[in-house]
């Protein structure tokens, strides 16, 4: 890690797990040794409208609010979210969607959130075993074996 703070942003509908991705980021990144802020916003999440979640991470962070144009990384579950939320991303950063991971060929599709994180996972610098620890601590043991695989395949794919 440098001392750079690093931004993303995560963006869904309701029910595809955005929060729960920003939790096992913040976890992994906090596991790492750094400064972990995160901030969300739910709003019509229960009715599939639109979700996001923002983890700021680095030696420190003093917000948890990411602004406009300086997300490093916008990672979409929902590709339909992509424009809605693309003023967050800075101008060299790096969007992230389901055709980064061909969602159609997952397991299940409920392990896209994970798929995804294990693409970001290549760009961050955070050591496999954080990340493992982070979807350990955060996703139940019945579906765990599945999502840390689908993990490293992501992390470990050709770009």
């Amino acid at each position: 890690m440098n001392d750079k703070v690093i931004n993303v942003t995560f963006a869904g509908i309701g029910g595809q797990g955005v929060l729960k991705a920003s939790d096992i980021l913040a976890e992994a990144a906090f596991l790492a040794g750094c400064d972990v802020k995160k901030s969300e916003v739910h709003g019509m999440s229960q009715r599939g409208g639109s979700v996001s979640s923002e983890v700021r991470f680095g030696n420190r962070v003093n917000s948890p609010m990411v602004p406009d144009g300086e997300s490093d990384y916008l990672v979409v579950l929902a590709t339909d979210q992509t424009e809605v939320n693309r003023h967050k991303l800075c101008s060299d950063g790096m969007l992230i969607t389901p055709d980064d991971v061909n969602a159609d060929q997952l397991a299940n599709a409920k392990c896209l959130n994970v798929a995804l994180l294990g693409r970001l996972s290549r760009h961050l610098g955070i050591k496999e075993e954080y990340w493992i620890q982070a979807l350990t601590d955060n996703l139940p043991t019945k579906v765990l074996e599945l999502n840390v695989k689908i993990f490293r395949e992501k992390a470990a794919a050709e770009a």
